[in-house]
């Protein structure tokens, strides 16, 4: 929606600040329909309701929680979803957090304090460390983001041919794929699509592999004959190699540079 008015809302400078983000977020997160700021001015500049605020807020506490951007997109269109219910859940992590904190400096406070001669007990130190894992954020997720000059055939290629998934492809209202998320085993892999202004290129554009994506499996050898069978290009052949791993190396449909591989067992 365009406004004519230059405060119907917030400049995206100012809430990439605010939410600790860069702009080239808040433009990915438009590109792929998650965050669409609600008006523009007549310059075309965009502005950010409150009601886009509130979103943000939604998707930065999902993302937060380890959810990917397509999870997340999932969780914004629960009818379900209360913000109060959500906002107080969030308050009592944060009072729990820094209950633990208080208590962890205080734990830490009475062991500097006392004497170089007064020894300190494992049980003492055993309390600091539960306190230092309570700290610690439970949620970890491992992110890849590969570029490619196609999303649409590299996300089918990956799929089919090196069997990773599930997944999900978003695409522009043009029909335009902009955006692709697949599984691999226990780390996720996106699909971002070539950008000259942020000098982002496929292996195929390049000419050359610059990375290689590694992904465990648990047969080598059928892997490999699979994706044999499905027409990738193989690069070498399974083999047993001397840091204790059975792998073989094959290129996507872009000339990316995969290795699957295996843990020997002794």
């Amino acid at each position: 929606m365009t406004d004519g008015g230059e405060g119907a809302g917030r400049r995206i400078g100012e809430i990439a600040s605010g939410a600790g983000l860069t702009v080239r977020t808040l433009h990915h997160y438009e590109q792929i329909g998650l965050l669409v700021a609600s008006h523009r001015s007549v310059a075309g500049h965009r502005a950010y309701t409150d009601a886009d605020v509130e979103r943000l807020y939604r998707i930065r506490l999902l993302v937060g929680l380890g959810f990917s951007l397509v999870e997340v997109g999932r969780a914004l269109d629960d009818p379900a979803w209360d913000l109060h219910a959500v906002v107080s859940t969030h308050l009592h992590e944060l009072e729990r957090r820094l209950d633990t904190e208080r208590r962890l400096r205080d734990r830490l406070v009475g062991l500097a304090a006392r004497s170089a001669d007064e020894p300190t007990t494992a049980s003492e130190l055993f309390d600091v460390l539960e306190d230092m894992t309570m700290l610690d954020h439970p949620v970890q997720k491992r992110i890849s983001i590969l570029v490619y000059s196609d999303l649409a055939a590299a996300f089918e290629f990956l799929t089919d041919v090196f069997g990773l998934g599930p997944g999900e492809l978003i695409r522009d209202p043009d029909g335009v794929a902009v955006h692709g998320e697949l599984e691999a085993g226990d780390g996720v892999v996106w699909l971002h699509p070539e950008s000259s202004e942020f000098g982002l290129a496929s292996p195929k554009t390049v000419g050359a592999a610059t990375a290689m994506t590694a992904v465990m499996v648990d047969d080598v050898d059928t892997h490999h004959q699979h994706a044999l069978d499905a027409g990738a290009a193989i690069e070498a052949a399974p083999v047993d190699q001397p840091y204790g791993y059975r792998e073989y190396s094959a290129r996507d449909c872009e000339g990316g540079l995969w290795s699957f591989m295996k843990a020997i067992e002794q």
